[in-house]
């Protein structure tokens, strides 16, 4: 999938420290965060020094969260008079604020402990405060022991802790404290950039011409069960050539340090979108660390499959590559997967007023000559962004994947549609499951995030034409397994615009499997997944046997790195028509999609095997393998051509 998808997912490397409690605990305090587990790509490798200097960061805990849900649905529902009225940034800020209680709580707290309120800095969201402190400074603030841990894979470092401790009186008020107990884990996705590299099917570097026609009933014979081609997308989904392209609507694609090659994308466009030019070209924003895709090394299979799926659905519309190198922000600034990202477009995670450098100057002590600035809300988001990276929910602290998650709620406020990849380890994570047994199930972050549409995957069965429904995406070719991810969230409660279809979906299709309800660590033995969470994906589109160029050659790829660009492709193709009739965008889908089923092609053939399972069967209507289904595109376009 992606989560793999990156370098980073679906991958990111930070710098880490391991806490332990470094001196007598007084009884005003208590354990804030713990870490149960160091994730197996990292190892201890020793202390910082003692005067060595941490940026420290105290995540404070924001107003009216607990109205998102009602917040959210008040602009994204179809039957709501507000639909599509969305929110300005600064009335997101002033709702979402931390109350003055919890700001003057926090830095008193600090100034108690002996941290000069010239030091203390508060963000310009209100979000975080953040200061500059010596390694032995932060142990004594937070009653725990930092260490250095080392990648295996990758080599770099990062600060982190298996525990720290915050006042009683002040645990209401904080989220989560950095350096604290993460350990990156969004570098682990790149295993599956090698794995698709593995199946990566390198046909001879001759041309593979395929007609490049609008024609429905001529591309029904195309052999879309043995390789994917744009023709093949475009009948399956019913999709005609695009002919608008709107100035405000180009479609975003995050990518994590991964670059296209341009001469991949012209042998693409020379033998398979003769309609688009040869030399087309995403803008490349570079957010962060990046130093641009010059290296060879750096030509990423994703960027080569996000482009390579995308520009022939949305074509003369242009594409926008957000490319970040997050893995090194975060071994510098304590960030970490994505966050440089949302730092750019809308300044979420922005705390740099540390050593009297604020809104976009880096406060880092000692930066290395890359590592210049982070780009603070300098860019305007775009209407949909197509995200192919995730990692396993129990790698990520409970507090972490909730900030976060609740930032793609506040995306959603301001109109933009966000689509995670679903994975491609079927009910497993991509490290394998959960349990002393390794059987419980393990869902994927930040698919599982309700304010998200999650993407599964589908195929074409062999010797089917694009007129016959798919099937829930699996292969595999003895050493590697592609099986489209979903599941039920440990860390998430199912949302209101979902529990209908997962009602359904046991009522008529019940996995015999046991269940609990509730986080895993609660559910011992007594069963497999959890029965109250979030259920994902939302939605599927076909990801097996794509066929792209990659390093000049010609083969087949596949996961869910590939249907989620193909679906945000379409939903940005339909918010141009409805920009060209003087419409907005369409923000949050879910509550939209969930309540007209009647628009996505309902997969009910398949199962995502995983833990020694057939994982879940699709079925008729919503099930956790392919969501409501792939899309129908003039059926989709009809609905929302007809929303406000």
């Amino acid at each position: 999938m992606i989560m793999s998808r990156a370098k980073g997912l679906f991958g990111i490397v930070l710098a880490t420290v391991f806490c332990t409690i470094a001196n007598a605990l007084p009884s005003t305090h208590a354990v804030h965060e713990k870490r149960d587990r160091v994730p197996s790509e990292w190892r201890s490798v020793g202390q910082p020094r003692p005067d060595s200097l941490l940026r420290v960061r105290i995540g404070l805990k924001q107003n009216n969260l607990h109205r998102a849900d009602e917040y959210l649905l008040d602009v994204s529902h179809p039957r709501s008079s507000n639909y599509g009225r969305y929110w300005s940034a600064n009335q997101i800020i002033d709702t979402f604020a931390p109350s003055n209680r919890t700001m003057a709580l926090a830095r008193s707290w600090l100034i108690e402990s002996g941290i000069s309120d010239a030091r203390i800095f508060l963000n310009r969201n209100k979000g975080w405060l953040e200061l500059v402190a010596t390694a032995k400074e932060a142990e004594e603030l937070l009653h725990n022991q930092y260490f250095q841990y080392q990648n295996v894979h990758t080599g770099q470092s990062v600060l982190a802790c298996d525990q720290y401790h915050v006042p009683h009186s002040i645990q209401e008020h904080i989220d989560y404290v950095e350096p604290g107990i993460r350990l990156p884990v969004f570098q682990q996705p790149q295993k599956f950039l090698h794995k698709r590299d593995k199946i990566l099917i390198h046909g001879a570097s001759g041309r593979m011409h395929l007609p490049d026609s609008d024609d429905r009933d001529v591309l029904t014979s195309l052999d879309c069960d043995k390789a994917i081609t744009p023709d093949c997308v475009r009948a399956l989904y019913k999709i005609p050539l695009a002919t608008k392209s709107h100035p405000q609507n180009s479609l975003g694609i995050f990518q994590e340090d991964n670059y296209f090659h341009a001469e991949d994308l012209d042998l693409f466009f020379e033998n398979q979108t003769t309609h688009i030019p040869l030399g087309t070209r995403p803008l490349e924003v570079m957010i962060a660390n990046t130093d641009g895709g010059g290296s060879s090394s750096k030509f990423g299979l994703e960027s080569a499959l996000d482009l390579q799926v995308a520009y022939p659905i949305v074509y003369p519309q242009t594409i926008t590559v957000y490319q970040t190198n997050d893995h090194l922000d975060a071994q510098y600034s304590s960030q970490g997967f994505l966050d440089g990202f949302l730092n750019a477009i809308d300044g979420s995670y922005c705390t740099d007023c540390a050593l009297g450098k604020c809104d976009g100057e880096r406060a880092n002590p000692n930066p290395p000559a890359s590592d210049n600035r982070i780009l603070c809300g300098i860019y305007k988001p775009p209407n949909v962004i197509s995200i192919s990276y995730g990692g396993p929910e129990q790698n990520f602290p409970i507090a972490y994947q909730r900030r976060q998650c609740n930032e793609y709620m506040k995306l959603g406020l301001q109109g933009v549609s966000v689509l995670f990849a679903s994975g491609d380890n079927g009910v497993a994570g991509h490290d394998g499951c959960l349990g002393p047994k390794k059987d419980i199930f393990s869902p994927t972050f930040p698919a599982n995030c309700p304010y998200v549409t999650s993407v599964g995957g589908t195929k074409v069965l062999p010797e089917h034409a694009p007129s016959v429904p798919e099937s829930a995406l699996y292969n595999s070719d003895g050493n590697n397994i592609l099986s489209s991810g979903g599941g039920f969230s440990n860390v998430f409660q199912a949302s209101s615009y979902q529990t209908a279809a997962i009602s359904k979906y046991f009522a008529t299709s019940n996995p015999e499997y046991p269940y609990y309800e509730g986080n895993w660590t609660s559910g011992g033995d007594s069963g497999l997944y959890n029965r109250l969470g979030r259920g994902y994906p939302d939605v599927a589109a076909v990801a097996d046997n794509i066929a792209l160029w990659y390093k000049a050659k010609f083969g087949h790829t596949g996961g869910t790195s590939a249907s989620t660009p193909i679906f945000a492709a379409i939903i940005n193709r339909i918010i141009d028509e409805r920009l060209a009739i003087g419409k907005g965008p369409l923000g949050f889908l879910n509550s939209v999609l969930y309540d007209n089923e009647w628009v996505l092609n309902d997969i009910v053939n398949g199962s995502n095997p995983g833990c020694g399972t057939e994982g879940f069967r699709a079925a008729v209507g919503w099930d956790p393998v392919t969501g409501l289904g792939t899309p129908d595109y003039e059926k989709m376009l009809h609905l929302f051509l007809g929303l406000p």
